[in-house]
Formats: structure tokens, C-alpha cells, sequence
């Protein structure tokens, strides 16, 4: 029997009895999100690389792939998934990349996981393989199915399959560390960002801006000269810079350490300083702030709504608050319409986003 075969045999018996399953690959990233209930169903039996065309920039691989081999493929051709997806532990798959729809340090500049997303397989509540994207030009039911699984944490479906648009590896590299303080970061930052930078990656934490530059040679030195003689700025050591930007992207930055709850902490890029207790990382141009603290629920998403953005309990013991951005009432009736329209009986990874669905 092949892995797919028995996938879908397990859920139609799932269905059949009224069973929840717990779709997982390797457990990667069993701490995100609210309640892991339900039979396992592992995916992990059903991988391999099924395309991959280099000149065509596109890869198809199956669930159950390590995450590890697909890049290493990737590597192989100087290429590489832009988005910079986190593993967070060994054997992370690619089903779970796409159920969890991280993105590292690289998503300001490239995009995220959904950018890249051209297509999906998945085995929906009745057992049965469906194709959206890709060779297909029309989704079932007006939705873009492909897209919709891509952070949906398996709540709507088994991600059997999906095909993502790769890119050249850049041609050249640097990292650059500046001291300024948060408000000097994040002013700059958003000043950059207007201007035709190859910056890649930005990180600030404790009075240390370290910018990521990537592209052509030229513009890559043009841009290094120009922050060393205007701000100062060190360049790191290509082994340093890759295991710091390796550090956040995994979380092993000592910055992550400790047994504080971390936030993960959505604003708009030109909102100011955070005044909150505890540490602070801030990624994304701005767009991204880690939060390390002790502060209760309603205190953090309080002061985050006042900012315009929306905070997620991104680990964290106590998970009674409620992991996500509590929903606004229209937006709940869209998620549960969504989810009783691709899984009626509420057997996929029931809860995982919010207790309701």
C-alpha cells in the first residue's frame, strides 16, 4: 500500500467514525499554535521530490519531504527558497513549511511562503486527492485553494503535495552590524526602505542594527561602502554573519533563551518604539518585534491594537489567552464557513487555530 493510499484510508475511516486527526510531519513545530488533539497522522512516509526543473525555477515535492533535502536539491543548483523558512529541529517537512507558513529574516525583501506557494495537492475530508494551482486554472468553490492551506496549520486538509517557485541563490553577500538605538533603527530603517537597497535582511536588538545585504557585486559593495563611511558600520565575518542570521531565522539567538513567553508582534513598519516590559528583536524592516515577557495577555495585545498591529502568543506555557488575534466577527464567520465547507465533520486538527474551529 503507498503512503498517499494509506493517508486517504485513514482519513475516510476517521471520517466514517468520528475521530479527530492530528496531521504531523516530524513535530517540528508542535508548540505553535492552541490544542495538538486528535490521532496522529503522520505524513512523514509519503516524500521525495516529485519535479524539478532548474531553468523553470519550480519544485514539486510531496509532504513528508525533509525540509533539509529539498534544500540541500536546491543548493545543489545554486538555488534556493527565498523565503527563508524556519525548521525549528531535524526532519522538519515540507508540509509542515507550508501548514505553518513561517518566513525567515528574507521575507521583507523576497516575500513570504504564500508569495511562492504555485500549487498544492491535498486529501480532503472524504479521503479523496485534490489538485489546486499549478496545471490547474480554476479552484473548486471560488476559493484559491492553494494559497488558503499555506498557514492554515492542517486545520482545512492533508497538505499532500505542493509546488513552489525557487530563485537564484545571490550572487554576493554581506552583513553589516551598526550601534544605534531602537528609535535611530527603526527611523532609518523605514528611511531605506524607499531608497534602491539590496538590503535582505535587518535585525536590531540591545543598541545593535545588523543589516543583510544581497544581489549583484556591485551593488552589494556599493551599498557596504556607503553605510560604512555614513554610519560607521563593521562588516561581520561571512561564517559569523551566516550563523547569526541562521540564529534568528531557528531561534538559537540567545535573545530566544529564557522562560519568559515570546510574542511575535505584527506593526506596521513606522510605528514607533514598543513601550512594553521586557526584550525586544525587530525584524522585517520594523514590520516584525519579537517579544520576550513576563506581561499578561491583555496588557501585550492592548498595547500592540493601540499601534495598529496584532500580537501572537508565539510560545508560551499558558495558552488560555489565546494563542492568535482574537477575530473580529465577520472575519470568524468567514473561517467558520471555511472550515465547513473543506472539513463538515471537523476531523482535521480540530482547534489547533482557535478553539471554535
Amino acid at each position: 500500500m503507498s503512503a498517499l493510499v494509506e493517508i486517504c484510508d485513514r482519513v475516510r475511516e476517521a471520517a466514517a467514525h468520528g475521530r479527530a486527526l492530528r496531521i504531523r510531519g516530524a513535530g517540528t513545530k508542535d508548540f505553535y499554535g492552541q490544542a495538538l488533539d486528535g490521532e496522529v497522522l503522520d505524513t512523514r512516509a509519503y516524500s521525495g521530490i516529485v519535479a524539478f526543473e532548474p531553468t523553470e525555477l519550480v519544485v514539486t515535492a510531496r509532504c513528508g519531504t525533509p525540509l533539509s533535502e529539498l534544500e540541500a536539491a536546491l543548493a545543489h543548483e545554486r538555488q534556493m527558497l527565498a523565503f527563508e523558512p524556519p525548521a525549528f529541529g531535524e526532519g522538519a517537512t515540507v508540509g509542515g513549511m507550508v501548514a505553518a507558513g513561517l518566513s525567515g529574516p528574507r521575507r521583507a525583501a523576497a516575500g513570504s511562503v504564500r508569495d511562492y506557494l504555485l500549487g498544492a495537492a491535498m486529501v480532503d475530508a472524504s479521503g479523496q486527492l485534490n489538485r489546486f494551482g499549478g496545471q490547474v486554472m480554476k479552484n473548486v468553490a471560488g476559493y484559491d485553494v492553494s494559497r488558503l492551506l499555506c498557514g492554515s496549520l492542517g486545520v482545512l486538509g492533508v497538505i499532500a503535495e505542493v509546488s513552489l517557485k525557487v530563485l537564484p541563490v545571490p550572487a554576493a553577500q554581506a552583513t553589516l552590524s551598526i550601534t544605534m538605538s531602537e528609535a535611530d533603527a527603526l527611523r532609518c530603517l523605514n528611511e531605506w526602505a524607499g531608497q534602491p537597497l539590496p538590503i535582505s535582511g535587518s535585525a536590531w536588538h540591545a543598541s545593535t542594527l545588523r543589516l543583510r545585504m544581497s544581489g549583484a557585486a556591485a551593488a552589494v559593495q556599493t551599498a557596504r561602502d556607503r553605510f560604512v563611511k555614513a554610519y560607521g558600520a563593521a562588516q561581520v565575518a561571512p561564517d559569523a554573519a551566516d550563523a547569526y542570521w541562521s540564529s534568528v531565522r531557528e531561534q538559537t539567538d540567545e535573545f530566544f533563551a529564557g522562560e519568559e513567553p515570546l510574542w511575535r508582534l505584527s506593526l506596521p513598519s513606522v510605528a514607533p518604539a514598543l513601550v512594553a516590559p521586557g526584550r525586544q528583536l525587530i525584524e522585517w524592516g520594523g514590520a516584525l518585534r519579537w517579544l520576550k515577557t513576563t506581561a499578561g495577555a491583555a496588557e501585550v495585545r492592548a498595547a500592540v491594537r493601540g499601534m495598529g498591529g496584532s500580537a501572537t502568543l508565539f510560545r508560551g506555557a499558558d495558552k488560555s489567552a489565546g494563542v492568535f488575534e482574537p477575530l473580529a466577527a465577520a472575519v470568524a464567520a468567514v473561517h467558520r464557513r471555511l472550515k465547513q465547507q473543506f472539513d463538515p465533520k471537523g476531523i482535521f486538527n480540530p482547534g489547533r487555530m482557535y478553539p471554535e474551529f
